[in-house]
């Protein structure tokens, strides 16, 4: 089905570097659940799955071992970390600072077309919601993100977000069954349209809203 409301193509950027892309590659695999919590990986097999060289694969696995995506293992290796219930609060609480900090940058500091990109993500978002795509909920989430970084300007608070996002996504897809989408679009929309009106209090409310989606979420799961 061909969308009437197609997603942004982000602001022209710089050659990426082949270790960046292979970071995005096998992010969205992690996210995604294509390589499970507690899966080896393998260097070679990721190399060939994202076609890229085991250089630039090698690179992206070892920033993921520092912020904790992949453990390193004396004689087993390298595994996708766990989903850890407990800990997983703390990721959103700390995500909730960061967000809450890119998203008062971005309403400040957004270019015209970003914010009305990150308006049409948002849109996106609710378009699937209403018809339960996941995966293209998730694209468009991604879509929003990747608009929202650009915007905000700030590179630090980007880096360290990345990173707990991965976290959020990946225990969403884990546990999906119980969540409603409907409401993560609409605290997006409610993100989107402070950064798009420049109301700094308005963006920062927004992204406020998703994180008490995500933590009442969470907060669901763990009392099972």
């Amino acid at each position: 089905m061909t969308s009437s409301n197609p997603l942004p193509i982000p602001d022209a950027q710089p050659k990426r570097r082949a270790a960046d892309v292979a970071y995005d590659a096998i992010e969205s695999m992690l996210s995604t659940l294509e390589i499970a919590p507690g899966s080896p990986v393998v260097e070679a097999d990721i190399a060939a799955r994202t076609k890229l060289g085991r250089t630039p694969v090698r690179e992206a696995l070892l920033r993921m071992v520092t912020s904790g995506l992949i453990v390193q293992q004396p004689r087993r290796g390298l595994l996708v970390s766990n989903i850890d219930l407990a800990e997983h609060l703390d990721v959103i609480q700390t995500r909730r600072a960061l967000e809450g900090l890119i998203a008062a940058c971005s309403a400040r500091r957004a270019t015209a077309l970003q914010r009305k990109d990150i308006v049409r993500c948002a849109e996106r978002m609710l378009e699937t919601a209403e018809r339960g795509d996941l995966d293209d909920y998730m694209r468009a989430d991604h879509a929003l993100d990747v608009v929202n970084h650009q915007a905000s300007h700030n590179r630090s608070a980007v880096q360290c977000v990345v990173p707990l996002i991965v976290q959020c996504r990946r225990f969403w897809y884990a546990y999906q069954h119980e969540g409603d989408v409907r409401e993560g679009a609409r605290a997006h929309m409610h993100l989107a349209q402070g950064i798009a009106t420049g109301n700094e209090a308005h963006a920062v409310a927004g992204a406020n809203q998703l994180m008490d989606y995500l933590e009442l979420f969470a907060r669901r799961i763990i009392n099972q």
